[in-house]
């Protein structure tokens, strides 16, 4: 098998690749993707670091590659979309890089304990200033985690070591807390309660700007605040505010909503004396460089070889071996996951499926492993087809899966509950004309909603009006409503009304939708487009 390296990578990797006897490989760094695309096709792997750009134009013509490992976790340098139209695996490498951020992350909070950076840059200057530059130790203090991923989890554990009071957030958490540390169900009541506070979870739509102006507040004054995750996660212009009111006593980042940053408020806070700034050096140590380029390297010879495949961030080919009527299912099962982990708060602990009808004689574990992709893939990165059942395992997630051949009112019926530390609920879905998937029950309200694209889901008490003023709110919004569907029961004067948008509803419109006094809750989504097979015309 032939590979392409298209960054550079570690030594390590180079011999094990060199140790392969099936195994040819040559590096070519550094090439636009206009070079690339001329001799993909030639290789049946391409190892990638964040260099190359492995776009759509790339992919168009792939030839023989049939895998891309990613040195490293994050793919926004890959085309993922492309790569799986054109059944080619995309691997990125989680693990190799843990133990470097977590120590970074430790150690940005050492040095703002200590004023390690300032006081050097006094000390190169020629000054002898010890006392200002009296720093505070960590002991006895208290450590806020926000996200108990790998990263995080080894971040508490190390903060646990250095005598530190651990609490930590993650609501899609449902392991154990570690000895000596206390899981809290409220962000704000971590941010009251904590002396520093680092943040280790993915960005998404939920966690962008989590610590703000508002979480800021409820802070101890002389807080300090540790990013090594993502960008953005912390708001830049609200830090910026608390450090320079004071409430915050010190920032360490090493990671920018753009690398290199461009915004006004980033370069503020990398020229502010209260804060440590990097450029993104999380990953940037000789051992995990060297794990990543094994782990990538190892990843995919494996693959090509038709062994495990670890770490994949699509699912690749899987539905090409699926009958038609059991892709549509699977379509079906993967956003009824969705839509149900998007409307039920708290750390999913338990799911019980029901196929009743003629699904219940197809392979229903693959429909099954379809529905935990959608259920964890609100909160989890990378979760697929292939590594969904082994992280539902990690969680603590107990799946339950029950068949009966008879269905009363379909031919086919799936019926999903789902079980958090906080909430139940309950969907119900099939296929109309065995290609068309639709929920057709949430929370037993009868409805008929279309599973794609921007959504809006409200719970709310049923009274006239209700459908006018939702409506007025996305109009004000310049929001268009596509397609709704309400349901209702009469007993207790509740319903839900769902609505497929044109274009993803904002914070403004969803704040005001949360202000209306006949509304308990509101939830908003994106889902990908159904096929074309899959939907109404």
């Amino acid at each position: 098998m032939k590979i392409l390296l298209g960054d550079k990578i570690s030594q390590v990797g180079l011999d094990f690749l060199s140790s392969q006897h099936d195994v040819e490989f040559e590096t070519k760094a550094g090439l636009p993707p206009e070079e690339l695309a001329k001799i993909i096709g030639q290789y049946d792997g391409l190892i990638i670091r964040s260099g190359v750009k492995v776009t759509e134009a790339v992919l168009a013509e792939p030839g023989k590659l049939r895998c891309i490992a990613r040195a490293g976790v994050g793919v926004d340098n890959v085309d993922v979309k492309a790569a799986t139209a054109k059944g080619i695996i995309v691997m990125n490498t989680p693990g190799g890089n843990t133990l470097s951020t977590a120590e970074l992350a430790c150690a940005l909070m050492l040095a703002l304990s200590r004023k390690v950076v300032p006081a050097n840059v006094s000390l190169v200057k020629g000054e002898w200033d010890r006392k200002r530059f009296q720093g505070t130790q960590l002991a006895g203090k208290t450590l806020g985690v926000i996200g108990m991923g790998r990263v995080g989890s080894a971040v508490a554990k190390r903060a646990i070591a250095f005598d530190m009071r651990v609490l930590a957030y993650d609501p899609y958490y449902g392991g154990p807390a570690q000895s000596g540390m206390e899981m809290v169900k409220d962000l704000s009541e971590l941010c009251k309660r904590c002396d520093y506070i680092s943040v280790h979870v993915t960005k998404t739509v939920e966690t962008d700007h989590m610590i703000g102006a508002a979480q800021i507040a409820l802070m101890k004054p002389g807080v300090r605040l540790i990013n090594a995750a993502r960008g953005g996660i912390i708001d830049p212009q609200a830090l910026l505010e608390g450090l320079e009111s004071g409430k915050v006593g010190g920032a360490a980042i090493d990671v920018w909503t753009d690398e290199p940053p461009v915004s006004e408020a980033e370069k503020k806070l990398i020229a502010h004396e209260k804060v440590l700034a990097l450029p993104h050096l999380g990953a940037s140590t000789e051992e995990a460089q060297e794990l990543v380029a094994l782990d990538a390297a190892a990843q995919l010879v494996d693959a090509l070889r038709g062994q495990e495949i670890r770490n994949a961030v699509n699912a690749p080919g899987f539905d090409r071996a699926m009958p038609a009527v059991m892709r549509r299912y699977a379509e079906l099962m993967q956003r009824m996951g969705r839509i149900l982990a998007s409307v039920t708060p708290g750390a999913l602990r338990k799911v019980e499926v029901v196929y009743r009808g003629d699904v219940s004689s197809e392979n229903t574990d693959v429909l099954t492993t379809y529905l935990a992709v959608g259920l964890l893939g609100v909160h989890v990165e990378t979760v697929n087809v292939i590594n969904a059942p082994l992280l539902a395992q990690q969680r603590g997630v107990d799946i339950e899966v029950i068949t009966a051949a008879q269905s009363k009112d379909f031919a086919s019926l799936v019926q999903v509950e789902i079980q958090t530390d906080g909430q139940k609920r309950t969907a119900v879905g099939t296929l109309f004309g065995r290609k068309f998937p639709r929920i057709i029950a949430l929370d037993g309200y009868r409805m008929e909603m279309m599973p794609e694209g921007p959504l809006a889901v409200m719970f709310l008490n049923d009274q006239p009006g209700v459908i006018g003023k939702v409506g007025d709110a996305f109009g004000s919004a310049g929001v268009n409503i596509g397609h709704m569907t309400f349901g209702r029961k009469k007993s207790t004067r509740k319903a839900v009304l769902s609505v497929n948008l044109d274009a993803p509803a904002n914070e403004a419109v969803l704040a005001r939708l949360r202000t209306m006094d006949f509304i308990d809750s509101v939830y908003a989504m994106v889902l990908p487009s159904l096929p074309d097979d899959g939907r109404d015309v």
